[in-house]
């Protein structure tokens, strides 16, 4: 982040390291002290300045719609089936709650809207991460019990004006979809995929019946997939929205396991457990916290 309040900060201590050199001198040690104390003061405004600042961008991105997106991980195919199902979950929990959601592509949905006067990003940044599953799948025929994971990403759609896209960065094209959604889907290129070529970045959008909602949505979810870039680059300046990094689904990154064998769900960022995992998966999630 460049923010003239680090460097301030970075001064100051030189200017603390260089008066404690002082301390040893009796004759001075006074005005050493003096001089510290005055410099850790300062020092401490401009922290709690840059807090103060931190906790506004936090609320404001808390009243944002989200995309959230699941994708499967470790797993093979159990692991795509496990996507299903944590999307099925999510859109069910968010209607739950009250919030609107949409379906923008197989794996990535639109929750906006408020609850309880909360943002979509405010309710779901935290169930971003690494979910996995221990469960003996419908085609094991020995009875193993198999791990899966899936990763979620929970971002916050944002305007043109917080990500702008160069019209000559972006490769458009049109597509006859495979998906549900009928003959006219299937006969017509409705679906699209937009490639921003500085990033490299490629997303998709199916779901519509128009060609133009579904560029929409695609350029929705390309804004948000470069704010996620952009946040990687300046985490010093948006630390709480760590909890964005998925990493790369491995078994050993989960922060949360549902156990269908003994029929429980644990958050391990909380260490706490709960019971009744039919009942979670449709869209009865507990919703208690993991401290920030």
């Amino acid at each position: 982040m460049n923010d003239y309040r680090y460097t301030q900060i970075e001064e100051l201590d030189q200017k603390i390291e260089e008066a404690k050199k002082l301390l040893s001198d009796p004759t001075l040690m006074p005005l050493a002290k003096e001089e510290i104390e005055m410099l850790e003061l300062q020092k401490k405004a401009i922290e709690d300045s840059i807090k103060e600042t931190d906790t506004k961008n936090e609320q404001d991105f808390d009243e944002k719609n989200i995309l959230l997106e699941v994708k499967g991980a470790a797993g093979g195919d159990e692991a795509k089936l496990w996507a299903d199902e944590l999307i099925r979950m999510y859109t069910r929990f968010a209607q739950i709650k009250g919030y609107k959601v949409e379906q923008m592509d197989e794996y990535v949905i639109k929750i906006s809207g408020k609850s309880a006067g909360v943002g979509a990003f405010g309710t779901f940044k935290y169930e971003a991460g690494v979910h996995r599953v221990q469960r003996i799948p419908a085609t094991e025929k020995k009875g193993r019990i198999h791990t899966s994971t899936a990763t979620i990403s929970i971002l916050p759609e944002l305007d043109d004006i917080d990500i702008h896209i160069a019209p000559d960065d972006i490769e458009f094209e049109a597509f006859r979809s495979g998906g549900h959604g009928g003959q006219n889907v299937n006969k017509v290129s409705t679906a699209v995929r937009i490639k921003h070529k500085p990033s490299g970045i490629v997303v998709t959008a199916s779901v519509e019946r128009s060609q133009n909602q579904n560029r929409e949505f695609a350029m929705s979810l390309l804004r948000s997939q470069l704010w996620e870039q952009e946040i990687a680059k300046r985490t010093e300046q948006i630390s709480s929205l760590k909890s964005t990094q998925v990493g790369r689904g491995d078994r050993s990154e989960k922060i949360k396991t549902y156990n269908f064998p003994q029929d429980r769900l644990t958050d391990h960022r909380i260490n706490k457990s709960w019971k009744n995992l039919p009942s979670i998966l449709a869209g009865e999630i507990p919703e208690d916290r993991p401290e920030e």
